[in-house]
């Protein structure tokens, strides 16, 4: 390209280096657009950050609104994200109502109308089957979510049609690249799908289990492992446990023969080892998403879940047998 070099254009003295600076921005700009091969994904939780990556590969960039181990309900829709918002191509969150309090305002006020229904915005949970779907509502129950329970990534099954799903949705997005996430996504769930097997196998002992959690976080582990939760620490969703609802739990859990309590690391450990000291059950530490302590990716966080839970169920039959 010849630069034409007219007085008219070319400004002289002090404002030709502010001119020339613009320029060179300008074809920077320009030629990073050009290059730009990628889609550019904001992701609520780390969950879902992880599958993202895991199916897009090289052709996506991945943000992730929430750290690991942080409570996704209550997230602050601060500037740095509302950027995020602008850039992103693909907005994935979990749904159900997990992120009620925050994403509509990070979609709103965001300034990018591309993101804030399909195909630009897809919600996981909303696209699978969910449990404890409640017939009825009522807020002296709690924090009960109006469309079901919406920790749906802690079933591997499920995981499985949702890395479908997603895979779909970065092709509309990103037609010509179309054949190769398809490519991407059909390699990683014929590795994923190898662990799903092992990971029955590995939890078989576990199969028939009555356990006490601390929040409904865990209710598609236990369906998919054949487990039954009997009772939880909260005495309602979203209300921390009382000496009174951890003084009932004592005969419950002797009367329902629970063997495990399970807790997240934001929960702390306080009721749940109140409550083991006083029962026949052992509590356990449990993660919820990939990028805590013992996962990295999506088949390492269940390997960890397997891991902890029979070692604790080993180790609860030897100490209080």
């Amino acid at each position: 390209m010849t630069l034409q070099t007219s007085s008219r254009l070319i400004p002289r003295k002090g404002a030709r280096r502010v001119w020339v600076h613009r320029v060179l921005i300008a074809a920077l700009c320009a030629a990073s657009f050009g290059a730009r091969a990628d889609l550019r994904i904001l992701a609520c939780e780390p969950e879902w950050g992880q599958l993202a990556t895991e199916i897009g590969g090289d052709l996506v960039t991945v943000k992730t609104a929430s750290a690991p181990g942080q409570d996704a309900h209550h997230i602050q829709a601060r500037p740095s994200l509302l950027a995020q918002v602008r850039r992103a191509d693909l907005v994935l969150c979990n749904g159900a109502g997990l992120e009620a309090g925050w994403l509509p305002v990070l979609l709103n006020r965001g300034g990018n109308p591309a993101v804030r229904q399909a195909p630009g915005l897809f919600l996981a949970a909303e696209q699978v089957d969910r449990l404890e779907v409640p017939t009825t509502l009522d807020r002296a129950d709690g924090d009960v979510h109006a469309m079901g329970n919406p920790h749906v990534h802690l079933d591997p099954r499920r995981m499985v049609s949702l890395s479908q799903q997603l895979a779909e949705r970065f092709a509309t997005l990103d037609p010509d690249n179309a054949t190769q996430y398809q490519q991407q996504q059909q390699a990683w769930q014929t590795a994923f799908e190898t662990g799903i097997p092992r990971w029955e196998q590995q939890a078989a002992s576990l199969k028939g289990s009555n356990v006490i959690t601390y929040h409904r976080s865990w209710v598609y582990l236990l369906d998919w492992l054949g487990m039954q939760r009997v009772a939880e620490l909260e005495p309602k969703p979203g209300l921390p446990p009382t000496p009174g609802h951890l003084a009932e739990l004592v005969k419950s859990v002797e009367q329902q023969q629970a063997s495990l309590i399970l807790y997240r690391p934001i929960n702390g450990d306080e009721a749940a080892n109140w409550l083991a000291a006083r029962t026949s059950a052992c509590a356990v530490l449990l993660p919820l998403s990939p990028g805590e302590e013992g996962t990295e990716t999506l088949a390492s966080l269940y390997d960890t879940l397997i891991e902890r839970l029979v070692a604790a169920q080993q180790r609860c039959q030897g100490s209080k047998a």
